[in-house]
């Protein structure tokens, strides 16, 4: 049945595979956790006590509580599967709850540092250069995934509307309108690739057309933002915050956010309205008498 479910969320829930991975293992270490305690073969047989007796187990063995979530969130999927292919007539995870995960603010690299990034630090005038800059531009100016840029084809952009369609999680297009001077770097780069022979499906490619791969891009955004900001973390995820904060902050619609983002509901984009109440709050007491 695992095999079966692990089909069901690469081919009709199109998970990606990262969390395809995730929760087969999940469910594995499960079923080996009933086994071990409850001599119980089949995950089939568990009740709601013996999974909160798993997930109380891994609490105690110093799992984060982000890592148990994440294994509750595989256990309620796995279930919900198992009703609907009726292997099971109740789910013991509908009296189950998984720990709360606290609340944190995403981080993000202030305006005057991106400033500083475009403005002050000298990019190498040539074809890597030309192209990491362009890359922190797009992630910038548009809050698209580290995956959505890596996978973006050179079809999909299009110079003449002024905007790029990028596939996001669960194989979902979106389309994302680019400021006219962030076109210009998109067409004066597709014509330096050009100029030189570059020869690729994908937009952005090193020099002999290869798809760029992730570590490559992290690095490229990790080394230039670490010359303009003493942020712990220096990612594209980053710059992904940064973008949803900074046009927030400028009075963008939060719908408007979400729909860029291509987050599939708006609890997802609401998180970054807490980023702008904390700016609000530290306006208000900085310039109120009695702040």
């Amino acid at each position: 049945m695992l095999k079966k479910f692990i089909d069901y969320l690469k081919n009709e829930r199109n998970f990606s595979k990262h969390t395809v991975t995730s929760y087969g293992n999940d469910i594995a270490q499960f079923s080996t956790y009933l086994e071990k305690v409850y001599e119980i073969a089949g995950s089939e047989e568990a009740t709601a006590p013996m999974i909160r007796s798993w997930l109380a187990e891994l609490m105690q063995d110093k799992n984060s509580a982000r890592t148990v979530v994440r294994k509750a969130s595989a256990l309620r999927t796995y279930y919900r599967f198992l009703i609907r292919e009726g292997a099971i007539s109740s789910n013991p995870m509908a009296k189950v709850n998984a720990p709360k995960l606290p609340a944190r603010l995403p981080a993000f690299v202030t305006k005057r540092d991106m400033d500083s990034l475009f403005n002050t630090i000298e990019f190498p005038a040539d074809f890597n250069g030309t192209r990491d800059r362009l890359i922190l531009e797009l992630f910038y100016s548009t809050g698209i995934r580290l995956s959505e840029l890596i996978s973006l084809k050179a079809a999909d952009v299009s110079m003449a509307a002024q905007t790029i369609k990028v596939l996001g999680k669960r194989n979902k297009e979106r389309i994302i309108p680019v400021t006219p001077m962030l076109n210009r770097y998109l067409n004066n780069f597709s014509l330096e690739k050009n100029k030189i022979g570059i020869v690729s499906n994908f937009f952005f490619s090193s020099e002999n057309g290869k798809q760029l791969y992730p570590k490559q891009v992290y690095r490229i955004v990790n080394h230039y933002l670490g010359m303009v900001t003493t942020l712990q973390k220096k990612s594209p995820h980053v710059l992904r915050h940064t973008f949803a904060t900074h046009i927030l902050d400028n009075g963008a619609d939060i719908n408007a956010i979400k729909e860029i983002l291509g987050h599939s509901n708006l609890s997802a984009t609401q998180i970054y309205t807490h980023n702008s109440l904390e700016k609000i709050k530290r306006v208000y007491k900085q310039a109120h008498p009695r702040g």
